[in-house]
């Protein structure tokens, strides 16, 4: 299953990115991350593996990223690997004007076991998830600026 998403950010790119790869505030804006730890390589460099550990309700979902590639401020490649899933996101900021920031996530999901039948079941839900995911960024970045100033 592949989708893009995308949203505006009321911030320059600079300042996204700075907030972005601030993994002492990634609790603030990924609903659930309970921990993040270093498996191997150096935060944030390609082939870094971090294992991302969630909970939402009752559900303990563990995943672990793999950086593919960090151009930032232009891009930030991962795949995200858990249980019968695997993900590669690319996400893509671009200046979208003064001040502002467009940042676009393009999703490619594979399943493999019975999580198939979780994909085919609920296929709407990943892109749902990752709108409102984008959407708790942009609204911790922009209040977190704000704060700031």
């Amino acid at each position: 299953m592949r989708y893009t998403e995308e949203i505006e950010i009321n911030l320059p790119r600079d300042e996204v990115v700075r907030i972005f790869m601030d993994q002492d505030a990634m609790a603030e804006w990924q609903l659930g991350l309970q921990s993040v730890e270093l498996l191997s390589g150096e935060p944030w460099q390609a082939g870094t593996r971090t294992r991302l550990v969630f909970l939402t309700g009752r559900r303990r979902m563990e995943m672990v990223e793999t950086v593919v590639s960090n151009d930032l401020p232009e891009s930030f490649h991962a795949t995200y690997d858990a249980k019968g899933v695997h993900n590669v996101c690319e996400n893509h900021l671009h200046e979208a004007g003064p001040g502002r920031t467009r940042w676009v996530t393009a999703n490619l999901f594979e399943f493999s076991g019975p999580m198939k039948v979780v994909g085919l079941l609920f296929r709407g839900s990943f892109p749902k998830e990752t709108r409102a995911q984008m959407a708790r960024f942009k609204a911790f970045a922009e209040s977190a600026e704000a704060a700031r100033d």
